[in-house]
């Protein structure tokens, strides 16, 4: 096989994986972060800006992370993107839908994961599915974002319960999330933005408090469609701590471009930033 090392003109960064896993009918192996790949359905659920960003901002804000958890973690696209920024750390995720589960394996074994994986297929509202196991300075989830009956459920049953609250909502997310947190570990999580004070909500329910919050809007002018947040156990911090909200994070400009600081962030969970020109022909490295 031969791997490339550019696209365009920008370089890949990052580690080589060992690959050697066969993509199979109606699956795509796509680029993720650097030379990471992830395993997707060709008509299911697909990682999203909404996945990395998730990753980007759990990883930018967790104070030290030597353990990491991803609830509902579907195909693995946040914790693979957080495994390549976190180098060092060990990964836990957790998800009940079996094809799922098994793309997730693949992905793990193409990027030479698996020592520092382990991937377990259950309900993250169980209490019992992460019991044994030590606390997470890190844990991350995207949950869905529509109760049942309020939005088009997607056209293939395996991305359902991505987007439609059929199997817990952020409730369930943030009352797991405080259950495995380690002390002074972070919870980062996406959810729409009209829906904010549902996630600050089940944040103060679980016992969280709320420690960072950015809007996300996809394009200059529009209203923002989803926010990040990061959260913390309110007992690591004093009384009447209060949440940081930041200006916005704008993807594209009003002119369709790439924007600076999105370009940038983009780069820093290894991928190209933008716009990036064909340039001349670049070698490529053997395996």
């Amino acid at each position: 096989m031969t791997i490339n090392d550019y696209f365009h003109s920008w370089r890949r960064p990052g580690p080589h994986p060992p690959g050697n896993v066969d993509v199979e009918e109606g699956e795509t192996l796509d680029y993720i972060s650097g030379h990471y790949r992830i395993f997707q359905y060709t008509k299911g659920h697909r990682y999203s800006t909404d996945d990395v960003l998730t990753a980007w901002y759990g990883t930018h804000w967790a104070p030290r992370v030597e353990r990491a958890a991803d609830l509902g973690s579907g195909i693995g696209s946040v914790a693979i993107v957080a495994a390549w920024r976190l180098p060092a750390a060990h990964f836990c995720t957790v998800e009940a839908q079996e094809a799922s589960v098994r793309l997730a394996r693949k992905s793990i074994r193409y990027d030479g994961l698996e020592s520092r994986f382990t991937i377990r297929q259950g309900d993250l509202r169980d209490p019992s599915i992460l019991a044994d196991v030590e606390p997470f300075d890190l844990v991350t989830g995207s949950p869905p974002y529509f109760p049942p009956g309020t939005a088009m459920e997607a056209g293939h049953p395996q991305a359902i319960p991505a987007r439609i609250e059929v199997r817990g909502d952020v409730r369930d997310y943030a009352a797991a999330a405080a259950r495995i947190l380690a002390p002074g570990g972070l919870f980062a999580f996406v959810f729409p933005y009209l829906r904010r004070d549902d996630a600050e909500r089940a944040v103060r329910d679980a016992g969280l408090v709320m420690l960072h919050r950015r809007d996300v809007v996809f394009k200059e002018g529009d209203v923002p469609l989803i926010a990040l947040f990061a959260a913390s156990r309110a007992a690591d911090f004093p009384a009447h701590q209060s949440c940081v909200v930041e200006p916005p994070l704008t993807i594209r400009r009003g002119d369709g471009k790439i924007d600076p600081e999105y370009a940038g962030i983009k780069v820093s969970f290894g991928f190209p930033p933008g716009e990036v020109s064909p340039g001349p022909p670049l070698p490529r490295t053997p395996e």
